[in-house]
């Protein structure tokens, strides 16, 4: 990677780390709300859950900004938003302003992946080893903030917390201002045409639809259904693995020095490290071999992990382990992949529009794989939702399959008109 890819990445990987370090150390607080404030646990899990669906409602404008704006400005935008929405979190008096300041984080953290991802999409020469790193990085804020917070509650109150949690982001703020790169050296040395690029992007309501209509060929659409399918096993998976973790008998508490501690919680937060080398490995991959072999090899692999679980917690602690790491492992690989397949199946002036729709699609119809997981543990158990999250992954390495038979009709950087 030469100094402006590094920059690039750089950059966006402050704002990955910081967007997963809010977005999973929010679940950390809900104990405390629920005793701060005078609330149900469903309607607070409906607060909750509507500022995450924020995130996938928002990341279609956001794609739409990020063809035409600065992506290194709405970044900024986004870590400044989600900082001051933790700021009106932190000395949230009742019930209602805490709702305004979750909802406020949503909408400002919708700015971050569509943002961030066309940036490495158009700002990276070497584009996988890009979105490897980043990937990485937002396994850090996954594994680390959770953790940091619970810690840190041990000591002192949420809103002490909440309060500290403006630093980082406020670091990372300043650091990424100070960061300097070009926007566009990636796609300038796959041979883009930037004016080319520029006619593309939609300027109004027409435009946008045009745009839309041009950028859902056959192969990106079988992209865009991989996103949701990607979505539903990610959120079906691990919204409730902590809790499936918990019930074996092999991860009983443990009492040390007066005081009892979850081993499912530490399984869960090493399972979560272990996929950010995923990250890594998935973007060095799409770096060095056929991108479409290795998204129908990633689903397959991933099919065959979910069918493995229910049968390795029967079998014994190494066992179980070896296949909760693998489960992690790739299920952040196939994510960078992902990210290059969307790269790889849409012209670069459209490159924002499509990362929005991507996430809408992961984010916002991903969200159902959580009440499906629910629904299916509340009728069912843990190995029928493994079998269903297994059946998407197969779906998924299929849809990889028919992309890998039409990958001659796309060119290195884009598709060509004939799809």
């Amino acid at each position: 990677m030469d100094r402006n890819d590094r920059a690039v990445t750089a950059f966006a990987m402050l704002g990955h780390a910081t967007f997963h370090t809010y977005e999973l150390v929010i679940p950390i607080f809900v104990v405390s709300w629920l005793e701060a404030f005078s609330t149900t646990t469903a309607f607070l899990g409906g607060i909750v859950g509507a500022s995450y669906a924020l995130i996938g409602v928002g990341a279609l404008p956001t794609g739409l900004l990020a063809d035409r704006f600065s992506s290194k400005r709405l970044i900024l935008a986004c870590l400044l938003g989600m900082g001051g929405a933790f700021a009106i979190v932190a000395v949230a008096p009742n019930i209602a302003v805490l709702t305004v300041g979750l909802f406020l984080w949503g909408a400002a953290a919708s700015l971050y992946h569509p943002a961030g991802l066309a940036l490495l999409s158009r700002g990276a020469k070497e584009r996988g080893t890009a979105f490897a790193y980043h990937g990485a990085a937002g396994n850090v804020g996954v594994a680390t903030g959770p953790l940091l917070a619970a810690v840190l509650l041990a000591f002192v109150g949420w809103r002490t917390v909440a309060a500290l949690l403006l630093v980082p982001v406020l670091l990372a703020a300043v650091v990424g201002t100070r960061l300097e790169f070009d926007e566009t050296a990636g796609s300038s040395a796959r041979g883009t045409d930037d004016d080319t690029a520029d006619r593309e992007r939609p300027r109004s309501l027409a435009a946008f639809v045009a745009s839309s209509r041009r950028l859902f060929t056959v192969g990106f659409a079988l992209v865009f259904a991989t996103g949701i399918l990607y979505g539903v096993y990610y959120r079906a998976t691990f919204t409730f693995l902590p809790d499936i973790l918990a019930d074996l008998p092999l991860f009983d508490p443990v009492s040390l020095v007066g005081r009892l501690f979850d081993p499912s919680q530490y399984v869960y937060s090493g399972l979560l490290l272990v996929g950010g080398v995923g990250q890594y490995v998935g973007g060095k991959l799409v770096d060095r071999a056929r991108l479409e072999t290795v998204l129908l090899g990633g689903y397959a692999a991933l099919s065959v992990v979910a069918l493995a679980f229910v049968p390795s917690t029967n079998a014994g602690l190494v066992p179980l382990l070896v296949v909760a790491g693998a489960l992690g492992f790739l299920t952040f690989m196939i994510a960078p992949v992902n990210q290059e397949a969307i790269s790889a199946y849409t012209p670069v002036g459209a490159r924002g529009l499509s990362f929005g729709y991507s996430y809408a699609a992961i984010f916002g119809v991903g969200a159902v794989g959580s009440s499906l997981a629910g629904l299916i543990l509340t009728r069912s158990t843990p190995a029928a939702l493994f079998a269903v999250v297994a059946a998407c992954a197969a779906i998924a390495a299929l849809i990889g399959g028919t992309l890998r038979r039409r990958s001659g009709r796309r060119t290195r950087d884009g598709v060509t008109a004939d799809d």
